[in-house]
């Protein structure tokens, strides 16, 4: 299987509203339930409107649309990640699951990956 790294900042925000969002960019994730709105963006297009943040992200995408029908790919990610002790965020889409890990921990999840058969891209 195949990961592409995102070489890009992203963070996590809670919301006042979506307001200040642009829906317009390259990378804008949101979620929201009845007791919060939920936004991941890269930091540079964080909106001026956050209640709270978590900043110092960085993310890879799995390679490919995914078939719904698959079992497991992410939580085999989620396993060998959690192994080391690297905690993650997951947003999906329609196609495919973006895993952020925090910064620090971002190299060593890629060597985790690769060593365990996955190609980097």
């Amino acid at each position: 299987m195949e990961i592409e790294k995102l070489e890009l900042d992203f963070t996590v925000c809670k919301v006042r509203n979506y307001k200040k969002v642009n829906l317009e960019e390259e990378f804008c994730f949101i979620g929201k339930t009845d007791r919060e709105k939920s936004l991941v963006c890269r930091t540079e297009s964080v909106p001026d409107n956050v209640l709270e943040r978590e900043d110092g992200w960085k993310a890879f995408r799995i390679q490919g649309v995914l078939d719904f029908s698959l079992v497991g790919i992410l939580s085999k990610i989620a396993g060998l990640l959690a192994e080391y002790g690297i905690s993650i965020f997951v947003v999906s889409t329609y196609d495919t699951d973006y895993v952020l890990v925090k910064e620090e921990n971002f190299m060593k999840a890629m060597e985790v990956l690769l060593q365990a058969g996955y190609r980097i891209l």
